[in-house]
């Protein structure tokens, strides 16, 4: 009976080895598979690079259309300031405001300027400093009376603006005597400004800055009281929180020390703009004028 238990004791024993084997065999790829990815700070150091999306957008990003590169805008300044500070290169990925989220998400840009909307925060994240302040302003005609929105809140004032947007809400609830007149988009708004359809396009300046010089018609003006709205770069949301916070540091350093005005300054020069003339992004200087 002792060597029968003895036998039955070995087989069981290899038995539970075979299992125990076997089982390591198959949860071992799985742990392997289920490692943690590199974080963004840890690829952009590995491969020396730090990639931005880009998307046709005067004044923050321009390509120039005979070499194929992104050679000016604010943002474009400002990432290859981020890559010298980093030390890396700077690599610049072609993408649409539509995509950009898909492409932090599907780790194929690092980040992308971006308006830090509650809804975007839901799914990607963003520095706790602003990078910018925008302000909402009109293209107006000539002779329009347009210094503050009293001044266009008046009967048959017409004003476009895009339909359901936080333009379109602030100017129904500022100018309620104008005729406002709703478009689907950017593009439709200033085509009725282009058109004589309408006296005035309200939108947050820069697409206007580009839009006045495309018109040679119109003047830009940020009515009062001004209402100015933060803008920021969206990063990849993740655990290791490394990078957002280096571009928080560094977009706040480029802000403070007056870089970012100058940045943009020099480009609106570049595009036949005057800057003294054009709204500004650093919003102290549009409080204190």
């Amino acid at each position: 009976m002792n060597k029968t238990f003895a036998h039955a004791g070995a087989v069981i024993g290899v038995a539970i080895a075979i299992t125990v084997a076997a089982l390591l065999s198959v949860t071992a790829p799985a742990a392997q598979a289920q490692s943690p990815s590199p974080s963004t700070w840890e690829t952009i150091q590995s491969t020396g690079k730090l990639r931005m999306g880009v998307t046709q957008a005067p004044p923050w990003y321009s390509k120039n259309p005979a070499t194929g590169q992104w050679e000016s805008g604010l943002i474009v300044s400002i990432g290859q300031a981020m890559a010298n500070d980093l030390d890396v290169e700077l690599e610049m990925v072609e993408v649409t405001w539509a995509t950009a989220i898909a492409a932090l998400q599907a780790n194929k840009i690092d980040m992308m300027f971006l308006d830090a909307t509650p809804s975007r925060a839901r799914v990607v994240d963003y520095p706790f400093q602003p990078l910018l302040y925008i302000s909402l302003a009109v293209l107006a005609r000539d002779d329009l009376a347009a210094e503050s929105w009293e001044d266009l809140n008046q009967d048959g004032v017409r004003v476009a603006v895009p339909q359901a947007t936080s333009m379109d809400a602030f100017l129904t609830r500022t100018i309620p005597n104008a005729d406002i007149q709703r478009f689907p988009d950017n593009g439709a708004a200033l085509a009725a400004f282009q058109s004589g359809r309408v006296d005035a396009v309200s939108l947050f300046h820069p697409p206007l800055l580009a839009a006045r010089k495309k018109f040679g018609a119109g003047k830009l003006v940020i009515p009062t009281p001004a209402f100015s709205s933060p803008s920021s770069i969206a990063v990849r949301r993740e655990a290791d929180k490394t990078f957002r916070d280096w571009v928080s540091h560094a977009i706040f350093y480029y802000y403070e020390t007056g870089r970012t005005q100058k940045w943009y300054e020099a480009f609106l020069t570049e595009f036949g703009l005057d800057p003294k003339a054009s709204p500004v992004i650093q919003r102290e200087l549009l409080f204190n004028k």
